[in-house]
């Protein structure tokens, strides 16, 4: 028995030595956990990705309306040589009237019908509309969008030039 406790205290103290020799060594040290002042980055980057992916796809399935080509700074007025253009003019209570005809108020498929039998005869025609500043703005959106279901591709908006009220 006393053979056995002589061999556990020499095996204990051969690995208790081994163990320190291996703590006090270069590659231990080496191996230890250093800490780091960074932030990993790596999964934002993924996220953002894939994030804008997302909206890249979706962004075109939510434009939906009439298409405007809006005004530019230097827009000079319709020359006298074109053909006579399409006005579709809104009034302040939100009825529409064709061309100069004050008179006969017309409906939204009114609009449409003779805005495809004009754009037959002749497809070079401008169409225009022509609201009232008081009105509402959903009533020129419904004469926009009257014109292009007909078949007409750009619609052009009459404003006044501030510097001739």
């Amino acid at each position: 028995m006393n053979h056995s406790w002589k061999n556990f205290w020499v095996s204990w103290i051969v690995s208790t030595l081994q163990l320190h020799r291996m703590k006090t060594s270069s590659n231990y040290r080496k191996r230890r956990f250093v800490q780091v002042n960074e932030i990993n980055v790596v999964p934002y980057i993924d996220v953002m990705l894939v994030l804008m992916v997302i909206f890249m796809v979706t962004a075109p399935l939510l434009t939906e309306g009439v298409n405007v080509e809006l005004p530019k700074a230097s827009a000079k007025p319709i020359s006298s040589q074109q053909t006579i253009p399409f006005v579709v003019h809104v009034n302040a209570e939100g009825q529409y009237y064709l061309n100069q005809n004050n008179q006969d108020n017309v409906t939204l498929r009114d609009i449409q019908l003779k805005a495809a039998a004009v754009l037959t005869a002749k497809p070079d025609t401008l169409f225009l509309v022509r609201g009232d500043a008081s009105v509402d703005f959903d009533s020129v959106i419904q004469a926009m969008v009257a014109l292009q279901s007909a078949g007409v591709d750009d619609v052009g908006l009459v404003t006044r030039n501030p510097q001739n009220n």
